[in-house]
């Protein structure tokens, strides 16, 4: 299974690979990228719109967890390693976790405004015990559309990733390395684009919903 196309998928044997990459990334990786980086997070801070000092605690909760989730699936992008974003027990409890916290939070703050925003405005009376339920089911349904979108993007990019490892080593007996080495880092830049861009969903859903906090 440590060769297997879909061994990005086995937890058991990838921190064979996955530390020695964090050991070189924690080696080269120089005062002025960090600095560049984290005015990178500080510039997202501000487009998630958290102006109000009264949810800047809850603002810097997320780009917490947009950080944790982007380096770990930059972490996973080694050929073979297991990423914990991909797992559905690992994604599922963390957008669960951070629902139920929201949802905890809104009915203790007030329950009868939470309970509003199930019935949409000028809605006709007939109308609100089926919208009740519609917008009940589109609730209870968030975590698991949070942790299938997280699970199916970085799941299927890295099974690529494995091929296109597959294919790279078999093309060093055909002396074809060149173009399979370029077409996996091309791949590669484009793969550190999507683990930020489902870092940033993920955490832009969230903050999404916390708008409906009373």
């Amino acid at each position: 299974m440590f060769s297997d196309l879909f061994s990005s998928l086995d937890g058991c044997f990838s921190w064979l690979i996955w530390v020695p990459s964090m050991i070189f990334i924690f080696i080269f990786v120089n005062k002025s990228f960090m600095n560049s980086y984290n005015n990178i997070v500080m510039l997202f801070f501000t487009k998630f719109g958290y102006g109000n000092k009264k949810l800047l605690p809850f603002g810097l909760f997320m780009m917490t967890i947009m950080y944790f989730l982007f380096n770990m699936n930059f972490l996973g992008l080694t050929p073979f390693t297991f990423t914990m974003s991909s797992s559905i027990w690992f994604s599922t409890s963390l957008a669960l976790i951070l629902w139920m916290l929201a949802v905890i939070s809104s009915f203790t703050f007030s329950f009868k405004k939470t309970i509003a925003h199930l019935v949409p405005s000028g809605a006709p009376n007939v109308l609100i015990p089926f919208l009740v339920v519609i917008e009940s089911i589109s609730l209870l349904i968030r975590p698991l559309t949070l942790s299938v979108r997280l699970i199916a993007n970085i799941s299927a990019g890295h099974i690529v990733l494995s091929l296109i490892a597959n294919v790279l080593s078999s093309a060093l007996v055909f002396n074809k390395t060149i173009v399979f080495l370029m077409l996996s880092v091309g791949y590669n830049m484009f793969e550190v684009f999507v683990c930020f861009i489902q870092a940033y969903i993920f955490s832009l859903l969230l903050k999404l919903y916390s708008l409906e906090h009373p």
